[in-house]
């Protein structure tokens, strides 16, 4: 395509001519967050949120520095490098319009594989006040089985005997961390990843590591560094070839890689920063001492209303989530469920509106430009339901609630696992417990609570009479009746006591 607009500081007056762009002087900003892992979701969620605040105040000491930490970032890095740190962001509204904008907070881009060392000065540097992370839940080197640190991981290793050269983020930390110390300069390290307790994964596996290759930083960190936990939430499916060229034609800027993001966004995080921090709250994030509700909240809510929509999606033969926010039972299912059995256990949602977000998920469930795969949402569901589901229904269990259409998704569950939808079509099943999952159902055909005997997933709730009761009548109605009449008769009960 001819006359592009290539998207660079040189340009940027150019580019404004044409779409949203950063109006406060870059020139003049100076970068207070060093930030690891310049991906998709970090500059739809934490460069946005600083950006708007760059826009929103005079303030300049809180640009980003951005880190492209491993050996594959190298196209990120060269993209943001060429752009000085700019980029598009493409908000996907629920009507179909794309709302564009330049974003301008990442004022200085560095590849860690290149110079390890001046990712480690920089780190170390004064200006520095925080460190914040989105390096992906495996970044943090955390073993599942020992539940510890990974000092197993070669890069690990490699890292214990080069230490002014490392390949991981608990090398270049302690690193960083030492020489800060020296420099009597206290910091904040901030995870950003969608992990429950991330601020305290990232002190406790930070720790395993300081311990073995520098014990002597231990109690400095314990009295200098803060881990704030954070809940951070905006769906960012990954940039198509399709979003590109469609900026291009549009727009008329040559952007080589823009970040595309629904409209909703949403960041809660402890207030324990301690050496300063900017004012995100002016631009709409949240500030509290505890973000473990919040957290329960999204966890609860929409990553198990994600659940729910997938395998009943799923079975009724729907490829994508959208299609089944769009059958009307099974949305209003999924709404009964949220209102009946899993509000009721939920507390301490300081200035959250608890209707107001329930019904913003079924919006962003609903959204059709944004397309997200059943098979991605349902893939590693033994993992999920003990995160997402079964906390509601042991809570529901003990103040002696209802359980009834938590108990419908397990019974649907255990008829997806047997591989196959409601047309007889095969599923497309991914998940480590596949096997055990599949003998299991195979079981329940004959005795629906053989599902409930995968203890490692359940748990002692096959020992309850109650669950056990509910999820062999929905497993029954589903098998004879269909997802669709099953939620139908569900749905029925429940409104016509309300």
């Amino acid at each position: 395509m001819e006359n592009l607009i290539k998207l660079n500081q040189m340009n940027l007056a150019e580019v404004a001519k044409k779409i949203s762009c950063p109006t406060y002087d870059r020139s003049k900003v100076k970068a207070g967050i060093v930030h690891v892992g310049i991906g998709g979701f970090h500059r739809a969620h934490e460069a946005f949120y600083t950006d708007q605040l760059l826009h929103d105040t005079s303030v300049t000491d809180w640009g980003i520095c951005g880190v492209a930490l491993l050996d594959f970032d190298t196209k990120i890095y060269n993209t943001l490098k060429a752009q000085d740190g700019l980029y598009t962001l493409i908000i996907k509204e629920l009507d179909g319009t794309l709302t564009k904008r330049v974003i301008g907070s990442i004022v200085e881009c560095l590849y860690a594989p290149e110079n390890p060392m001046q990712v480690i000065d920089k780190m170390a540097s004064p200006g520095i006040k925080i460190i914040t992370l989105t390096i992906t839940e495996g970044g943090y080197n955390y073993n599942e089985a020992t539940e510890a640190f990974d000092f197993e991981n070669p890069q690990i290793q490699y890292d214990l005997e080069h230490p002014d050269a490392p390949k991981t983020i608990f090398g270049y930390l302690t690193q960083a961390l030492k020489r800060r110390k020296a420099k009597g300069l206290a910091i904040t390290i901030q995870s950003c990843d969608n992990i429950k307790g991330n601020g305290d994964l990232a002190k406790r596996m930070l720790l395993s590591y300081v311990e073995k290759a520098e014990p002597e930083l231990m109690a400095w960190i314990e009295d200098n560094v803060s881990f704030p936990n954070s809940m951070v939430d905006r769906i960012t499916p990954a940039t198509s070839p399709v979003d590109i060229s469609n900026l291009n034609a549009s727009s008329g800027i040559d952007d080589a890689w823009p970040v595309v993001c629904e409209p909703f966004h949403q960041w809660v995080i402890e207030d324990e920063f301690k050496a300063g921090r900017p004012a995100w709250e002016t631009v709409g994030a949240q500030f509290v001492a505890d973000v473990d509700p919040y957290e329960k909240m999204k966890l609860t809510l929409l990553n198990a209303g994600h659940s729910v929509l997938g395998i009943l999606g799923a079975l009724r033969g729907y490829t994508t989530i959208d299609e089944a926010v769009y059958n009307t039972e099974i949305s209003t299912f999924l709404r009964l469920y949220m209102d009946e059995e899993v509000t009721p256990t939920l507390s301490d949602l300081e200035g959250v509106d608890l209707d107001k977000y329930k019904e913003t998920l079924l919006h962003r469930f609903g959204n059709i430009y944004m397309k997200d795969q059943i098979d991605r949402i349902c893939s590693e569901s033994s993992a999920k339901f003990p995160i997402f589901v079964l906390p509601t229904v042991n809570a529901q269990l003990a103040r002696q609630g209802s359980v009834d259409f938590a108990a419908l998704v397990v019974a649907a569950w255990a008829i997806y696992s047997l591989g196959k939808d409601e047309n007889q079509h095969d599923l497309i099943i991914k998940d480590v417990m596949q096997a055990s999952l599949a003998k299991q159902a195979e079981l329940a055909k004959e005795n629906p609570s053989e599902f409930l005997e995968l203890e490692s997933i359940f748990g002692k709730l096959k020992t309850s009479e109650t669950f056990v009761k509910a999820f062999t009548k929905a497993y029954n109605s589903i098998s004879d009746n269909g997802v669709e009449q099953s939620v139908i008769a569900w749905n029925t009960s429940v409104l016509k006591h309300s």
